[in-house]
């Protein structure tokens, strides 16, 4: 996909935020009328003292103090409203987005997702969506916030003279505006790379904290946290470079506003000896530049922190705009499912070809075994029968029709699919089966579970059917979980089954026990089993032999 650049991340994001510009508007009146009252106080204060020096300004000793005491309570409750305003519209938009990459991972796998790496994809969902918090709550608005506020000081400060008021708007520019670009420039592409660097330690750890059987058993555990030390090394490095420019930053926001401030009082000291203005524009327009930078400093780290906000905005944008390898199909006539059927199909793993001219047909109440070597294409055309990706030729049909005609809905009504490793979710074991029907009642678990070989076992468990299986199925051994993973197929009950080595890791004990399950469900349902087992094939109707992606019939 093509990488986007910065202006186009950041109209892309603030592009989000139109549902809620109601509330944004809301946010930028509270922000601006917060820091006006802020920097009035100084102000009044400065009043205060004309009226001590006996010059007329039109406010009474009375009336400054009850400016003073209402400023300050005003204040707080713009700066708090502001505050509340600008976090409910970011957490309503990260609710948006995550319902978007949710969408959108929905819609990539399993073909986009296959090889990805799922710690940088953790990575994403959660610490990059969440960044993007920082722009929508403390970004956006006070950008706004600025301009307004800002405008309004350069407008009350020039209406002693035009001078102040230009270098008032000279300072708020180079503070709020040069600043930030220059630090971006000095950046270049850190913010790209310490997302990515961050995305790769997570799926570092995750795969370390996978595998710590194996790191343990093959005395791996040096050599694995020499790669954690190196890659948060590289981390911390780039963290530490980012950290230098924010400090940079800030150093010189400080240096200018104090040259700033330094200039107008040497301005509005001549005007005043020259006779331009009187004291109070010489007192009044040196206060309220020293009170107003609060709006442009809270700009002048956005050089630094956009830099990571934007990249974890290009990665989840990225993710949004993946074009699926399928799409989902509705409004399709309906189909049942009457027989299945490749047709002089060719695949390929970008240049890699897997299926080379594979024809085959699947008839009703009728067990197919497909054997051959690992790497043969058998899996991957059990998974071109279920669209999770489209054929390069040819074509694959069910009940006579292009697959690419079939509702997704009717398709996955149709077939149950078992993958060669069940992956259960850290839920009670009935929970895990009921994936296959939700609305499955207990009897129909308990029917699909017996079919499964599975039943017996559960029963031994503390809590039966509502025992905990543990993250990734771990409290299961792997037959275990492929039975519970057949129990699923057979409780969706689909007429076309696709069992992909369903018996691999199963005692010969238990293998006759789903073997005559699945020959006895073969009456009302057709089933296209790949299996290495000879035993497991002797269910078979019919047995087809691939090799070097192509398909012959045994004898």
């Amino acid at each position: 996909m093509e990488k986007m650049s910065k202006v186009k991340v950041l109209f892309r994001m603030v592009k989000l935020v139109k549902p809620l510009t109601g509330w944004m508007l809301l946010a930028i009146t509270l922000g601006t009328c917060g820091f006006l009252t802020a920097q009035f106080i100084p102000i009044l204060g400065g009043y205060a003292v004309l009226n001590g020096l006996g010059m007329e300004t039109g406010l009474t000793y009375g009336k400054i103090v009850a400016c003073l005491l209402g400023f300050a309570l005003l204040r707080s409750i713009f700066r708090f409203s502001e505050q509340r305003t600008n976090h409910y519209i970011a957490f309503t938009l990260l609710a948006i987005i995550r319902d978007r990459v949710f969408a959108a991972l929905r819609r990539l796998c399993p073909a986009k997702l296959e090889g990805r790496d799922k710690g940088d994809l953790v990575s994403l969902i959660t610490s990059d969506v969440e960044l993007l918090e920082v722009f929508y709550a403390h970004t956006i608005s006070p950008i706004c916030i600025a301009i307004v506020t800002e405008t309004i000081m350069c407008l009350f400060i020039g209406r002693y003279h035009p001078l102040p008021g230009v270098i008032a708007l000279l300072s708020y520019l180079f503070v709020g505006v040069c600043l930030p670009v220059l630090i971006s420039k000095r950046s270049g592409n850190l913010g790209d790379e310490l997302r990515r660097e961050s995305g790769a330690l997570a799926a570092h750890m995750l795969e370390s904290i996978r595998g710590l059987d194996e790191t343990q058993q093959y005395n791996g555990g040096e050599k694995r946290l020499g790669e954690i030390s190196e890659k948060t090394g590289i981390l911390s490095e780039k963290q530490g470079v980012l950290n230098a420019l924010t400090g940079t930053n800030t150093a010189l926001t400080n240096t200018f506003i104090w040259i700033a401030n330094a200039a107008m009082i040497a301005a509005c000291l001549f005007l005043y000896r020259s006779g331009a203005i009187a004291f109070d524009g010489f007192l009044i327009p040196v206060i309220a530049l020293m009170s107003s930078f609060g709006p442009v400093t809270a700009l002048s780290s956005l050089g630094t922190t956009l830099q990571s906000t934007v990249a974890s905005g290009a990665r989840v944008l990225a993710i949004v705009d993946e074009v699926p390898e399928t799409e989902e199909i509705e409004g399709k006539e309906k189909t049942s499912f009457g027989s299945a059927k490749a047709e002089n199909v060719s695949f390929s793993y970008g240049k890699e070809e897997v299926l080379k001219d594979v024809s085959l047909n699947a008839g009703k109440k009728e067990i197919i075994g497909i054997v051959g070597p690992s790497g043969c294409g058998k899996s991957t055309l059990l998974k071109l029968f279920m669209r999770f990706w489209k054929v390069s030729e040819g074509k694959i049909t069910i009940s006579g029709r292009d697959l690419e005609e079939i509702n997704t809905s009717d398709l996955r009504d149709m077939e149950s699919y078992m993958t060669q490793e069940t992956h259960l979710f850290k839920d009670t074991i009935a929970g895990n089966i009921r994936i296959g029907k939700p609305d499955a009642g207990d009897e129909e678990v308990i029917e699909a579970c017996k079919k499964a070989s599975i039943h017996d076992f559960i029963m031994t468990l503390p809590h039966g059917y509502e025992t905990e299986v543990g993250e990734l199925g771990s409290t299961l051994s792997g037959g275990e979980r492929q039975r519970i993973g057949l129990a699923r197929a057979f409780l969706h009950d689909s007429p076309f089954m696709l069992l992909d080595e369903p018996t691999s890791n199963l005692d010969s004990l238990n293998e006759a026990v789903i073997l005559k399950s699945l020959e006895e469900s073969a009456k009302d349902r057709t089933v296209l089993l790949v299996s290495h087992r000879a035993s497991t094939m002797c269910i078979a109707n019919r047995k087809l032999s691939m090799d070097g992606g192509r398909v012959s019939q045994c004898m």
